[in-house]
């Protein structure tokens, strides 16, 4: 008999060894219906997997985060099996889950159409009607890649080849189809229903280097039900609607071109919201007793070696040699023998070499170090998005260096500054997860043991309610993720909260304690907005570019219905101006509905329209963005709103 424990607790004795659709139909034949796979000890496993021994398992349904990646990751080979039963010849790539779906990169001569998506979805539909069944088999090394050389599937053949000898390799058999894969997988194709769709045709260099040949992408969603898949998909043309770079361009907050590829060229209306973001954030972390500082943008590689990054993430690094350029036309630019250099792609190294000047004491723990710190990492070309996702980004980033003994403090007064933070701009529905040790990782077991146990306990003694994502820590110390959701109910990974034993130990980072003697701080690493790029995009998606008052990039614009009332609206852009308010002045010789079109494309919160008669009574007609009415306002009153509106909220 082996003991078999639920996520609810109870545990089951059952008679072993018994596979994981036995299990689930032992406990209700509705649930073995339902079922997908198995999770056994945290590792999900197909269905079929024999459990003979004692374990925490799960059985996944599709209503599960884990169900629901299987589910696309599934669909991603019925669509690979459709697209070669329809193409022949087709060379099968990579195919990964992503988030909301998956792609697969394919090998093809001919491009795909448009109008080919709707004959592979007809396809894959039937390959779902044929309920064809999955199962994993393990084949030698030099079998597979004997095998997928000998049908012409080169690319998988290359893919087996960089699997270290000795290492298994996992073949799924779909049918009469079969890939190369870890899994795991559904019973059969039958379970992954229909409520999927594909959506768009793409480039990819073959593993994403520029360097290889170009593939063809096809990405797709797929879902537990029709009624999510109806919902995803409104909830992307609501997206597209509001896309920050569509709008981006309509209110001439930045732009970017190629020259310049994931750096950001913001304009005067655009760099107005990231100053009211950064001075509101100042501002904040002021009262909360942070220093500020400023660290070098490049630094010598030995940091680097020191800290961990060079070895764990240099290839997403500007490596840089410390020689001056030749100028010979004839010669190498450079000699391929200077000292190399990092542009730095955070700054924590920088931040610990601030902390080590000098003795530190207990006394000056906790030591709460922030920057706006520009920093650049090496994203390839084909990941870049927009605001998203950026080479060059500047973040709201802050260092902590504190006692174990403080960990929890620190962490509470944290989190309430996030949630203060988010609250103001906009941002009430808020997650948190706890990300454990990945396999990649610096630092003993031990360090990693009292590192998670400090964070859980810290959330646990706050009554912060979390979820756990084992594996998904950074790779000097576990951290916590704070997920927010947008207007249209998209989730957003923004702030962090990372706790590192690890850098001071690796830095040599030290203060005197109450006994005399040198210890090593704890170190945390949080971000509250991360990247304000990427935060400025996710905020123009969320408002749609109707940001708040104190947010807008232009409050007011003061439109003229005729020259007549020039000089008074000039005045009035004056005192407006005076009482702090960003104003425009429209004195343009237009029709008036078209100056109030304009400027309401460019989402200007109030456009104060002033005529002959407005100028007589020292009045004004306000009318607010999204409103058809007009409303008649004393000059005096409308400063004094759009003041008071203006204020930001930690200033009210």
């Amino acid at each position: 008999m082996i003991n078999l424990k639920l996520p609810d607790g109870s545990v089951r004795q059952v008679e072993g060894p018994i596979d994981g659709f036995a299990f689930a139909e032992s406990i209700a034949k509705s649930l073995a219906k339902k079922a997908l796979a198995i999770k056994i000890d945290g590792k999900v496993k197909d269905l079929s997997t024999v459990i003979d021994r004692d374990a925490i398992v799960e059985i996944v349904t599709p209503q599960t985060d884990d169900g629901l990646e299987i589910l696309r990751h599934d669909c991603a080979h019925v669509m690979a099996e459709a697209v070669q039963e329809l193409f022949p010849g087709t060379q099968v790539t990579i195919g990964p889950v992503i988030e909301n779906g998956f792609y697969y990169d394919f090998a093809r001569a001919e491009p795909f159409k448009a109008e080919d998506l709707e004959k592979i979805e007809a396809k894959m539909r039937e390959i779902v009607d044929r309920n064809e069944k999955i199962t994993r088999e393990v084949w030698g090394r030099d079998e597979a890649i004997a095998y997928f050389k000998k049908i012409g599937e080169h690319y998988k053949a290359e893919i087996i080849e960089s699997i270290p000898a000795g290492e298994e390799v996992s073949v799924y058999r779909q049918g009469d189809w079969l890939d190369l894969c870890r899994g795991p997988h559904l019973p059969s194709t039958g379970k992954l229903g229909k409520a999927f769709k594909l959506t768009k045709l793409a480039g990819a260099y073959w593993r994403g280097d520029s360097r290889n040949e170009m593939l063809q992408r096809i990405y797709g969603t797929c879902w537990a039900t029709e009624a999510d898949l109806k919902a995803y998909l409104t909830m992307v043309e609501e997206a597209e609607r509001r896309d920050h770079r569509k709008i981006g361009r309509e209110m001439d907050l930045f732009h970017l071109q190629e020259e310049a590829q994931g750096s950001v060229f913001w304009h005067p209306k655009g760099w107005r919201i990231w100053q009211a973001l950064e001075q509101y954030v100042r501002r904040r972390i002021d009262a909360s007793g942070y220093v500020e500082v400023r660290t070098p943008q490049l630094l010598d590689s030995k940091f680097w070696e020191q800290s961990g990054h060079w070895g764990k993430y240099r290839e997403n690094m500007f490596v840089v040699p410390d020689e001056v350029p030749g100028t010979d036309e004839d010669a190498p630019v450079l000699s391929g023998k200077a000292k190399l250099m990092a542009i730095k792609p955070m700054n924590c190294p920088a931040h610990v070499q601030i902390f080590r000047q000098g003795v530190k004491s207990y006394r000056d723990l906790p030591l709460r170090m922030a920057e706006f710190g520009c920093c650049h990492r090496n994203e390839a070309h084909g990941a870049l998005h927009g605001l998203m996702r950026v080479r060059q980004m500047t973040q709201d980033d802050a260092h902590i260096f504190c006692t174990e003994d403080q960990i929890k403090d620190e962490t509470s007064a944290f989190v309430s500054l996030l949630e203060s933070v988010y609250d103001d701009m906009g941002f009430t529905d808020l997650k948190v997860r706890l990300a454990l040790r990945p396999e990649q990782r610096v630092g003993s077991d031990e360090t990693w043991d009292r590192a998670e146990k400090a964070l859980e306990e810290a959330l646990n003694d706050i009554g912060r309610e979390y979820t756990l994502a084992p594996g998904e820590g950074a790779f000097y110390g576990p951290k916590l993720e704070f997920h927010l959701k947008d207007a249209i109910g998209r989730s957003w990974q923004l702030g962090t909260l990372q706790l590192d034993f690890n850098l001071p130990e690796r830095l040599d980072a030290s203060y005197i304690g109450e006994d005399g003697q040198k210890h090593r701080p704890v170190m945390l690493h949080r971000a509250i907005l991360g990247s304000l790029e990427r935060f400025i995009g996710i905020l123009i998606e969320h408002y749609e570019g109707r940001f708040p008052l104190w947010l807008a990039p232009v409050q007011a614009v003061v439109a003229t219905i005729t020259s007549d009332a020039d000089d008074y609206a000039q005045k009035v852009a004056e005192e407006l101006r005076a009482a702090g308010l960003r104003v425009e002045l429209d004195l343009r010789n237009e029709k008036i509905n078209y100056k109030v079109r304009e400027h309401s494309v460019g989402k200007v919160p109030a456009i104060l329209v002033a005529g002959k008669r407005e100028a007589e009574e020292n009045t004004l007609s306000v009318r607010r963005l999204g409103s058809q009415e007009q409303k008649t306002m004393a000059l005096s009153d409308v400063i004094a709103s759009l003041r008071q509106e203006a204020t930001p909220p930690d200033l009210r």
